[in-house]
């Protein structure tokens, strides 16, 4: 299984040219705000219309620009968890959880809220709302809202950010767990060298809307191609929080 890109897309001021493949891994999309990191997961999910260029996963084809093939959002089966979680706060956990279901009604789809609500271990939070739960638990429920309609890729844009330091340290452990139980590629999108080099299996490096190096972490900040990527992967401060030699 995996999730091949090749896309083009010109801004008033900006181009965004990338092209890339990950399988069932964890990929990092690592780059300064304004790369154009965000826009890639946006043309991924069909929330945005690439001027060229192709989005297939598990040898579906979403996009195909030569063939005008260009599946809507809610066809695509690929997960999405954005940086604010973006819960409804009317609807109770449950409820959030339930409304990334496609096909699946009746007591069917309330034994896969519970599934994976064991799986996130949220059930005691079933019947609370969003603005009776903390940021690390939001996104638990973000999660389980992504993956219950049993996508093909799942895309999580700076999931994190909003978090304290502490609760992302956990989130990022259990981020591991969801790929564990969940083998799927995994794409994130982030600005923050220690969860890049931290998370990433495959790490997919963003300069002014274009690929500028892939590949393991170790090979990108051990030897990075060029000064572009050299400025963005700090090597000296990973090494002096001990995170370049042993990864969390």
């Amino acid at each position: 299984m995996s999730l091949k890109i090749k896309l083009k897309k010109s801004f008033s001021e900006f181009q965004l040219n990338a092209e890339w493949e990950i399988g069932k891994e964890i990929g990092v999309i690592f780059g300064y705000s304004g790369a154009g990191k965000s826009l890639t997961l946006r043309m991924i999910a069909g929330l945005l219309k690439p001027d060229e260029g192709s989005i297939s996963a598990q040898d579906m084809v979403f996009f195909e620009h030569s063939k005008k093939i260009n599946f809507p959002p809610q066809k695509r089966r690929i997960g999405y968890v954005f940086q604010d979680s973006s819960l409804f706060p009317h609807f109770s956990v449950a409820e959030n959880i339930r409304y990334g279901m496609r096909e699946i009604n009746g007591k069917a789809g309330e034994d896969e809220v519970h599934r994976l609500a064991a799986a996130f271990e949220i059930e005691d939070l079933l019947g609370k709302f969003p603005k009776e739960i903390s940021g690390g638990q939001k996104q638990r429920v973000a999660f389980a809202r992504a993956l219950i309609g049993n996508p093909v890729a799942l895309l999580l844009d700076e999931p994190f950010s909003a978090l304290d330091n502490p609760t992302r340290s956990k989130m990022r452990h259990f981020l591991r767990e969801v790929q564990a139980k969940f083998p799927i590629p995994i794409v994130v999108v982030t600005h923050d060298v220690f969860e890049a080099y931290s998370l990433a299996e495959k790490l997919i490096v963003y300069s002014d809307g274009r690929v500028v190096q892939t590949g393991s972490p170790a090979e990108v900040f051990g030897n990075p191609e060029n000064l572009q990527v050299k400025a963005l992967v700090n090597v000296e401060e990973l090494c002096r929080c001990s995170i370049f030699k042993h990864r969390k």
